[in-house]
């Protein structure tokens, strides 16, 4: 369900974690804190759940197959996990709609530092501010991989993926030049159903998909 203005109450521009904690689940869950800020996150259509839902099932089982092979490489896929920045500290997070990190201890919270792939399903009505907003405090949170699924105009499937790498070092830039933001995606790989009879991509660890398996 799209929660909208009139359905949000007045609540604070900025809140710690503690007093997040204490809003009613239904409300709390759909935000996120981005230094303290409230920020309100964009429920998607039922169609966005399921896309969802397909690619984090599709990579939790590439990464069963790795683990299969060699137990040392221990990966979690979730969705919809808080991913805490910082060392300590749970007043600044997002919740990436699917993820994999590092394995913890049970019931342990996900930091940046554990987290090496997010992923986002892009809506119709999400807006490109929204999208850049996002994909740059991942960025700028060190986390090396960020997908974004895009869903069809009509919501009847997935359109395309991308996939983006973490730039490692920085480009030359002209001189008096300096960059927006200290760390920044670069476009590593991009499919769609018409190009391609899958997805394969090496990072972080052998991910192979045939969009058979994404289709709704």
């Amino acid at each position: 369900m799209v929660m909208t203005r009139i359905d949000r109450p007045d609540l604070p521009e900025s809140m710690t974690w503690e007093e997040l904690e204490k809003l009613p689940e239904e409300i709390a869950a759909q935000i996120e804190l981005w230094n303290g800020r409230v920020v309100w996150m964009r429920r998607g259509p039922g169609e966005h759940q399921t896309a969802m839902r397909r690619f984090t099932n599709e990579i939790e089982r590439c990464a069963r197959q790795v683990a299969s092979t060699d137990p040392q490489r221990c990966w979690r896929v979730n969705l919809e996990t808080n991913v805490f920045f910082g060392q300590t500290g749970k007043s600044d997070f997002v919740t990436p709609d699917f993820l994999v990190h590092r394995c913890l201890t049970p019931g342990a919270d996900v930091r940046a530092a554990d987290t090496v792939l997010v992923g986002e399903v892009l809506s119709p009505s999400n807006t490109p501010s929204e999208i850049e907003a996002k994909k740059a405090r991942y960025a700028g949170a060190g986390i090396p991989s960020y997908w974004e699924v895009e869903l069809h105009q009509d919501l009847t499937g997935i359109a395309a993926l991308r996939v983006y790498i973490l730039e490692i070092g920085h480009a030359e830039l002209p001189p008096g030049v300096r960059p927006l933001r200290h760390a920044n995606y670069l476009l590593a790989g991009q499919w769609s159903p018409d190009s391609a009879t899958g997805i394969s991509f090496p990072y972080p660890f052998a991910i192979e998909i045939d969009w058979a398996a994404l289709a709704f």
